[in-house]
């Protein structure tokens, strides 16, 4: 995991102005390491463009001790012993247990906890202000509204999962239970046995190819088994190619130091005027940038994936999270990773669907300028397209779903957008409980449609057959969108509704009513971490017929839209996805690129033929009446099935104004 490769030495925990423990909201902890740190904006939780990207550099030595040096242009205070000094640009300060930090004079206070002393200490700044609200409510602060709400959700959850806690725990075959206990104990019980559990860590390795991401400043428990950067990007990687639509190098190089020693990093992305000019600048030497070209108005490279070449493997990453400090850390996203080994000579024309789907999808990126790498395994190459067949994906338990732009025809027109998972579906075939069962649209952004492409759309995602040979049939769709009410009282505020970019005129059709559903995602502790995630399933009950986790929103752009008597399909952006189907299986992998245990194991035989099942972390069927049966447990983020809107629930547009303050006391927009 992240955590195991640096000494943690102590924690800059934020105060409220009068420096008790109760801070402003507009600022997390920050864990401080042995060595090199950073503190800036990528901190805050609301952005204030005083505190610069890197507005602190620390460097921390093995007896918890700080040096701190101002590297943006507004000074510091430091405050030590009773005195307090004023530290300009460039300046250095030494800091030791209990001196405190204004990041701005007068603003954003931050208290240095040493490790040693940090169990103590953080009891000593515990809020204490629920106490007073009881007997001045009217005096209850912002922050402690926003902890309080934390407390009860945390609670709601506890409760949730209690009640189908027996039944999944034998479901998932936990190898180390996970407690979902009080706040206080939640980081400190990794290694007790109990009944609760959120997305524990599963001995299912199917499982755990899809996880969702840490968010920072929720309840511990709710993070037990979510992913990093660092948990990613790990080990001897001799390649890296990073796709994606945003790139914040600088942030990145701060969140993944290792990146700095892969010697070849190829970023494809969708950057373009300043924002390019500032990624062309802040590159390392041996960075490679490509921009895919959209030969269609109004595209987008938006795919979110990494490739990974380690010297026994690659490690293929498909997740929902722009390359920026906010969506790495304040938003609900997902993450699927499969490691696969270098294919044996014998198995060398060897090809399976995952590798058609993989190479067909870089091939139409009019690829990068091509460099050459070497590798143990097969010395020197040239990395374009045709490099990644050197893999063995036999492995592979899912299909990948790709968007590129073009006008599509003849055979092409099955190859991508929603044709593609049409014809990926036609291909499946599902229990009878699904036949009519109904969709769940999950995304981010809503593009301007229409009835007409609703129905085509649908109808792709309906596509399938039951296995008594009779077609699954139309489902009824829903469509799992925040309200303005979860914005606000987000764990941003109003400010995550940014990354909610939908204008009222796409939002506020009529025809759209029908179609809403409540964010709601209390069993895994998120309600209140606005989704970047899409997903797009088909389900009853608990039981999942089959579950996408995409890059793609709800739109024609990323989808595309039939044309001409449906003979051609036209899409607009490039766009990467993660399809989980049911799949029969002899073996379940377990090789790993990074772990020393698992890198010469293939696969493990399982002495039989048996079919997954797609369940969600709700599911409370019983294992043992599942013989030939393997349980596949997606941490679905959402609650199924979803709560249609009420009267009273808006749903969200970024355009409108918002006057009742948000958790932060703010109103939306900010400005204007």
């Amino acid at each position: 995991m992240a955590s195991a490769s640096r000494v943690r030495v102590g924690t800059l925990v934020p105060l409220a102005k009068d420096g008790t423990g109760s801070s402003n909201g507009q600022i997390s902890s920050i864990p401080i390491f042995e060595g090199s740190n950073v503190v800036g904006r990528n901190h805050m939780v609301v952005v204030d463009k005083r505190i610069s990207r890197k507005h602190l550099s620390l460097h921390a030595s093995a007896d918890g001790s700080i040096e701190v040096v101002v590297e943006g242009p507004n000074p510091i205070i430091v405050r030590s012993d009773g005195q307090r000094r004023k530290v300009c640009a460039q300046e250095k300060a030494k800091i030791v247990h209990d001196d405190v930090l204004e990041l701005i004079p007068g603003d954003y206070f931050m208290k240095y906890v040493d490790i040693s002393d940090e169990h103590r200490s953080s009891i000593s700044v515990e809020p204490s202000d629920s106490k007073k609200g009881k007997r001045h409510s009217e005096e209850e602060s912002i922050a402690v509204k926003r902890n309080r709400q934390i407390m009860e959700d945390e609670a709601l959850a506890r409760t949730l999962q209690e009640s189908f806690a027996d039944e999944s725990a034998a479901v998932l075959d936990m190898t180390s239970s996970q407690i979902l206990s009080a706040p206080d104990s939640a980081a400190s019980s990794e290694g007790n046995n109990g009944t609760m559990h959120s997305v524990a860590p599963l001995k299912d390795v199917l499982s755990l190819t899809f996880r969702l991401m840490r968010v920072q400043g929720l309840p511990s428990w709710t993070n037990t088994s979510a992913v990093t950067i660092e948990d990613v990007i790990q080990g001897d990687v001799r390649l890296a190619v990073l796709s994606n639509y945003m790139v914040d190098i600088d942030w990145l190089l701060t969140a993944c130091p290792s990146l700095r020693k892969v010697p070849h990093v190829l970023v494809i992305h969708g950057e373009d005027g300043a924002s390019l000019e500032l990624l062309k600048k802040m590159k390392p030497a041996n960075w490679i940038l490509h921009k895919p070209p959209l030969p269609i108005s109004f595209g987008t490279h938006h795919s979110k994936a990494m490739l990974l070449v380690y010297p026994q493997g690659i490690r293929v990453v498909v997740h929902t999270a722009n390359l920026i400090h906010v969506d790495w850390n304040n938003k609900s996203q997902g993450l699927w990773m499969q490691d696969f080994p270098w294919k044996d000579a014998k198995d060398v024309n060897k090809k399976v669907p995952f590798e058609n789907d993989l190479v067909d999808y870089l091939s139409a990126l009019k690829l990068w300028p091509e460099f050459r790498v070497h590798f143990p395994a097969v010395g020197d190459v040239s990395i374009n397209a045709a490099f990644f067949r050197k893999f063995d994906y036999s492995s592979s338990m899912v299909r990948l779903i790709g968007s590129v732009p073009g006008y599509h025809v003849g055979p092409n027109i099955k190859k991508w957008g929603h044709m593609k998972l049409r014809n990926v579906l036609e291909e499946c075939v599902f229990e009878k409980q699904f036949c009519k069962s109904p969709l769940i649209y999950q995304f981010s952004s809503l593009g301007s449609l229409d009835e007409k492409w609703m129905s085509e759309f649908a109808c792709s995602l309906s596509a399938g057959k039951s296995d008594d040979g009779s077609p699954l049939g139309i489902g009824k769709p829903l469509i799992v969108w925040p309200t303005v009410e979860d914005v606000r009282c987000s764990i941003e505020g109003y400010a995550a509704g940014s990354c909610i970019p939908s204008p009222q005129k796409n939002v506020e059709k009529d025809f759209l009513k029908k179609y809403w559903a409540r964010w709601k995602a209390d069993h895994v502790g998120r309600c209140r971490a606005m989704p970047h995630i899409k997903t797009f399933t088909r389900y009853n009950g608990q039981n999942i017929a089959w579950f996408l986790l995409t890059s793609a929103n709800l739109s024609k752009a990323a989808w595309g839209a039939l044309q001409k008597n449906n003979t051609q399909l036209m899409i607009r952006s490039y766009e990467l996805g993660v399809l989980f189907v049911p799949q029969t299986l002899q073996s379940i992998p377990k090789f790993s690129c990074t772990e020393k245990n698992r890198s010469g194991l293939d696969s493990l035989t399982l002495g039989k033929t048996v079919k997954t099942k797609l369940v969600t972390l709700c599911w409370k069927g019983d294992k043992e009446k599942e013989t030939s049966t393997e349980i596949v447990s997606l941490p679905v983020p959402y609650q199924l099935p979803p709560e249609p809107y009420g009267p009273e629930d808006v749903p969200w547009s970024w355009d409108r104004r918002y006057t009742k303050k948000d958790v932060y006391g703010s109103v939306w927009p900010r400005h204007g």
